[in-house]
């Protein structure tokens, strides 16, 4: 029995308690060896993609009609690019980790890939949760947005075989598709990155060290195969404070300029092309009566900032390995290592911010300690409520309200943006964060935002009978005209919802939220007609026209 395969398989008991309720309401899976699977998937994709619990579980397309594709998730589009991550999953009782993943199921994810991004494609019979984000997908591409595909097969065994790399070479997706195998040993070596990494750099040339506010710093230049040989030993464990998993090596621009750089004739300037990286820790030692060529015993290694081109360049290790050669030792890159004392947890998240923030990341983390926050745990704390300004392993409650959840809704519901709330969720807590977390918002506000939110998602992600298709990508609009009804029934301005009201606020939720929802809908519908008229509007269109919020004005003449 391997031990690794062991630990996934006790956690899966956990994670089918988790996941059973909603993959039989939203999944149809009652049967305990098909809620395996379908838990072994979820547990791959809340890893590899770093999501929480209902995050990764709406990604799920597991089920009759699947398209061979178990789970499916979307990235919002940047630089007129957007990525997608398919994964299938191979569960096998045995523990042994002996068999290689399945020929049939590679054959299966190609073939789904060369439909599922070809607009004119006929699917054929595909369920409707799996159909909703091909046809997003879809939409996007025909807006030009051009698709970066992770192609990811996960099993409890070995990877796929010589014939089914044979299929993946003869696919002729060439480097717009990656594939990447993950298995028990990937997930156990991720699972278990919190254990701290105690290391010796070994730097090149001079470095410069300075005591700074009971902190130190040590400023030089790390040779990028020393850096291929800690990503090697520690892998994302070194990266548990880095705000952004890793993006891949084709299809994202910068990372394709550090491979080119280092296989160039002159890698010897990736110094001078490369931002360097910004490292933090509790302790670094090293012999100060050398005059270079350090070798820095560091404990509690961090990267903050970096993390991308670190396993880049471990990537083009790898390739360089298999090719017979290795990196050039004339490439190096600037490194600043950071020595802060155990209670400045503070320091450390602002350095990651500023070191993070050129490009668009998740701040989500980042922001959990703003006064704002802090101010609307406590206010919805005494409301019966709990606010989850963290992120936490365990599934959130019905009394628990997420950050992220809060800000969707609350930039649906109230701030009247519900194509920004849905599709622009990486500047929520960026860009968006004042539009959102107003001065005046309060706890009162933030709860009963989310309650009318959940009961428009509820419906989204399982469609009553009676409910139109339009539903699965309305759920935004409609909780923002479902705000609208309950304060006309209030008889308040928004800035007067407060806690002297809520529970009024939150007894015409519960007794009419459902009469909101349906009332809501239908303005979703009449807007559609005067947008659209007669004509039949096509999955694809319905995606764009809520994606652009094409309907909001209209919707804002609607009486309610």
């Amino acid at each position: 029995m391997n031990i690794n395969a062991s630990i996934v398989d006790q956690r899966l008991a956990g994670i089918q308690d988790e996941i059973k309720d909603r993959a039989a309401a939203e999944l149809n899976i009652h049967d305990a060896g098909r809620l395996k699977s379908l838990a072994f998937v979820h547990l791959c994709v809340k890893t590899m993609l770093d999501l929480d619990v209902d995050e990764s579980f709406d990604c799920l397309t597991d089920g009759g009609g699947d398209f061979g594709i178990d789970a499916l998730h979307l990235t919002e589009e940047i630089d007129g690019e957007f990525g997608v991550t398919l994964f299938q999953g191979k569960y096998k009782q045995s523990l042994e980790g002996n068999s290689n993943f399945e020929q049939n199921g590679i054959e299966a994810m190609v073939n789904a890939i060369r439909h599922i991004f070809d607009p004119s494609a006929n699917l054929g019979a595909i369920n409707d949760r799996l159909r909703v984000k091909v046809e997003q997908a879809r939409s996007l591409i025909r807006d030009g947005f051009i698709p970066r595909v992770r192609a990811i097969a996960c099993n409890n065994g070995l990877k796929w075989n010589e014939e089914a790399q044979t299929t993946i070479d003869r696919s002729g997706f060439g480097d717009q598709v990656v594939w990447e195998h993950v298995n028990h040993d990937a997930l156990v070596n991720i699972l278990q990155r919190v254990k701290p990494v105690d290391e010796t750099l070994r730097l090149s040339g001079k470095a410069i060290v300075e005591d700074m506010n009971f902190s130190r710093v040590c400023v030089g230049r790390i040779p990028v195969a020393e850096v291929a040989a800690l990503m090697k030993n520690h892998g994302e464990r070194l990266l548990e404070r880095n705000i952004r998993r890793y993006l891949g090596l084709h299809g994202n621009r910068v990372n394709e300029g550090i491979r080119s750089t280092l296989r160039s004739a002159a890698p010897e300037n990736f110094y001078f092309f490369n931002n360097g990286l910004t490292l933090v820790c509790d302790k670094f030692t090293y012999n100060a009566l050398q005059q270079g060529d350090f070798q820095v015993k560091v404990k509690n290694l961090q990267i903050v900032n970096g993390g991308q081109s670190c396993m880049t360049i471990y990537k083009v290790a790898e390739e360089l390995e298999k090719a017979g050669g290795a990196l050039p030792a004339s490439a190096s890159v600037l490194v600043r290592l950071y020595e802060l004392p155990n209670d400045n947890n503070d320091v450390v998240l602002q350095i990651t911010h500023a070191t993070n923030s050129q490009n668009p990341v998740d701040l989500k983390d980042l922001r959990a300690n703003d006064v704002k926050q802090q101010q609307l745990e406590q206010s919805i704390h005494e409301l019966g409520y709990a606010y989850r300004r963290k992120r936490m392993e365990t599934a959130a409650k019905p009394l628990d309200i997420t950050a992220g959840a809060a800000a969707e809704a609350i930039l649906a519901v109230w701030r009247q943006a519900p194509q920004q709330a849905k599709f622009l969720t990486r500047e929520h807590f960026g860009k968006l964060y004042k539009t959102i977390f107003t001065e005046s918002l309060n706890g009162a506000q933030t709860v009963i935002a989310a309650l009318l939110y959940r009961i428009a998602e509820n419906h989204r992600k399982r469609p009553h009978d009676d409910d139109p298709l339009f539903v699965r990508y309305a759920s935004c609009f409609i909780a923002m005209q479902m705000g609208r009804r309950l304060l006309k029934d209030l008889g308040v301005a928004l800035d007067k919802l407060n806690h002297r009201n809520f529970t009024q606020a939150k007894q015409l939720v519960d007794q009419h939220g459902e009469t909101y929802f349906t009332a809501s809908r239908q303005d979703i519908d009449t807007a559609l007609k005067a947008l659209y008229g007669e004509q039949e509007v096509s999955v694809q269109q319905l995606s764009a026209t809520f994606r652009r919020g094409d309907l909001i004005e209209k919707l804002k003449h609607v009486e309610v």
